[in-house]
């Protein structure tokens, strides 16, 4: 047994098929001695019981509960000193952490890699998103309603869909049974486009071989901000013209995984946007962009944008002033300390970065709109006067639900 415990990390939202899926790991990996950590948000763990009635384990056990909030926020010292138990308890050889429907995996799986006392004794085997395919097509298609994710959160379940998928190794396309081809084949075009790296399996109650999902060691920690699509375009399109100090302007398409039928397409330029022509340009967005991410410089504006896009929803972020606005002792520090910052000569950091990913919209008339929204860049604007926000950490809703 090795001293370093492998850890699957599951998530998908509320009726999925998480819970089916872990009674299912504990009923067929016969050679793997499983450990379950549950949690629920509310004060009974129904998830918990579920576990337990559905296998040999009981909950003072092997199945190990975290009730009345969630690991992702509320519960993470919780869940550090549960899973740092269960490893000086250990008789098991792999664990498998099942959050809340509403959880967001990133902050879950940041505990088990980052340098704590829980990085020591567990490695992060792969993350695998259980998807309600059914559900998932509807939050993204051109009539239904976005749901919520939750009865007290603000942000609409096609974020969190998102960013499940993003940080995915292994995609289950579950109750694959409800759906026709042509729309299990638009599931894996939607997948494929967010996480271009996700190995995809189709199930019905979750049904899957545990050694495709247990023991295959497809984790890094940097898929934590490396691997989505978005980011991955991103790259692509620096990458590409990394040389080219001249060009004032980059726009153009990339694709994920060809094999997908997801197109992207990048918006990469040193000029800024006028902020109500540029919020105008993201509430208008065609249904058939599924994400949107990026970096907009404002005009007028020392202060770094940040756009996140997910179906429905639009937020901005205020991340904190561009480094070219700092002081130059200052300015000097942070590039020397960031020697792979994109440096432009007279606009330094400053920068306008958006890829949009989606199926079945006009790409060109991404890029006009885009374009349309760019201003000189001595251009000002009040920052009264435009819906952006201007403190650091603080957040706008731009389009939702």
């Amino acid at each position: 047994m090795s001293d370093v415990i492998p850890v699957t990390l599951l998530s998908g939202s509320l009726g999925a098929g998480k819970t089916t899926l872990v009674n299912h790991l504990l009923s067929t990996a016969d050679e793997t001695e499983l450990a379950v950590l549950v949690n629920d948000m509310g004060s009974v763990n129904v998830d918990a019981e579920l576990v337990a009635d559905g296998s040999e384990l009981d909950i003072d056990d092997g199945v190990a509960e975290l009730s009345n909030g969630c690991i992702c926020c509320e519960l993470q010292d919780d869940l550090e000193t549960a899973v740092v138990r269960l490893a000086r308890d250990r008789s098991f050889d792999h664990l498998v952490v099942e959050p809340s429907g509403i959880s967001e995996p990133a902050p879950i799986a940041q505990l088990f890699t980052t340098e704590s006392r829980v990085a020591a004794l567990y490695d992060v085997d792969a993350v695998v998103t259980v998807l309600d395919t059914p559900l998932f097509l509807d939050q993204f298609s051109d009539t239904a309603v976005p749901e919520r994710r939750g009865t007290d959160a603000d942000r609409p379940l096609s974020d969190l869909l998102v960013e499940q998928v993003e940080l995915s190794n292994v995609v289950l396309l579950n109750k694959a049974d409800q759906c026709t081809d042509d729309e299990l084949t638009k599931a894996r075009s939607l997948v494929g486009g967010l996480q271009p790296t996700a190995t995809q399996i189709e199930t019905t109650f979750s049904a899957v071989e545990p050694d495709r999902l247990l023991g295959i060691d497809r984790f890094a920690a940097t898929a934590i901000d490396s691997l989505p699509g978005w980011q991955r375009a991103l790259d692509e399109e620096e990458a590409e013209h990394a040389h080219d100090h001249s060009d004032e302007q980059h726009d153009g398409h990339t694709h994920p995984d060809e094999v997908y039928g997801v197109s992207s397409t990048t918006i990469c330029r040193h000029q800024p946007v006028s902020p109500d022509q540029f919020a105008t340009f993201l509430r208008e967005l065609p249904t058939g962009v599924i994400r949107a991410k990026g970096t907009i410089w404002i005009a007028g504006s020392d202060t770094r944008i940040t756009i996140s896009q997910a179906g429905p929803s639009i937020t901005a972020t205020a991340q904190g002033p561009w480094i070219a606005s700092l002081p130059a002792v200052d300015r000097e520090m942070y590039r020397s300390n960031r020697p792979d910052l994109p440096w432009h000569e007279e606009h330094g950091d400053r920068r306008t970065e958006l890829v949009f990913i989606g199926t079945d919209y006009d790409e060109t008339a991404i890029e006009t709109g885009m374009t349309n929204t760019f201003v000189d860049t001595e251009t000002t604007v009040s920052p009264e006067s435009h819906p952006f926000p201007t403190e650091e950490g603080e957040e706008t809703v731009l389009r939702e639900p």
